[in-house]
């Protein structure tokens, strides 16, 4: 199970059109950015934030979308610039979550929030959008992915909260284990 660690932002927006870089135009709510002080978290996420693609997010298994900030120097190396929190659409932004030490089914208090990990997080083509054309392949390719979380108990989080483990899930598959078998199928192996 995942160290303890540090929620570093709390991010949240809401769906927008946008031109994707393809040409066409689209919804999405991959814009997010952080917000100062403490934000209600809920059953489907968020108080204040949004999904615009519901068949492929939120609901209840994936309320919130959180990645490791550990990811943010590999990326900003990849793009030879820096990255703002958000940059990807999570909501949580954590000081350490790594997916080899994380596994389906792991809980967490995250402020005064109980969540518990449901899946990785499966990179779609508006990080192409938010972060840059021709984004989606390298990040697909990296396997850091980040994950989504249910939320088992409602409560607040900010910037600056614990992300402590409450209960391990040691049958479960790590997001790592999992993100790869997404590959592998991905790929026709």
């Amino acid at each position: 199970m995942s160290t303890p660690a540090v929620v570093l932002s709390v991010c949240r927006g809401l769906p927008a059109e946008h031109l994707h870089p393809d040409g066409t135009r689209v919804r999405t709510a991959i814009f997010k950015a952080p917000v100062a002080g403490p934000v209600a978290v809920r059953r489907l996420g968020l108080e204040g934030d949004g999904q615009a693609d519901r068949r492929h997010h939120g609901g209840e298994e994936k309320a919130l979308y959180a990645i490791s900030a550990t990811h943010y120097p590999h990326f900003a190396r990849l793009l030879g610039r820096e990255l703002e929190r958000g940059q990807f659409g999570e909501n949580l932004t954590l000081s350490v979550a790594e997916e080899e030490g994380i596994r389906r089914g792991d809980r967490f208090r995250c402020g005064t929030a109980l969540v518990e990990v449901t899946t990785p997080r499966v990179p779609c083509r508006m990080v192409d959008l938010r972060v840059g054309p021709g984004f989606l392949g390298p990040f697909l390719d990296s396997g850091r992915w980040g994950f989504y979380l249910r939320v088992v108990e409602e409560g607040v989080v900010a910037e600056g909260d614990p992300w402590n483990p409450v209960e391990a899930n040691p049958s479960g598959p790590t997001l790592a284990e999992s993100i790869a078998e997404t590959v592998r199928r991905k790929r026709g192996g």
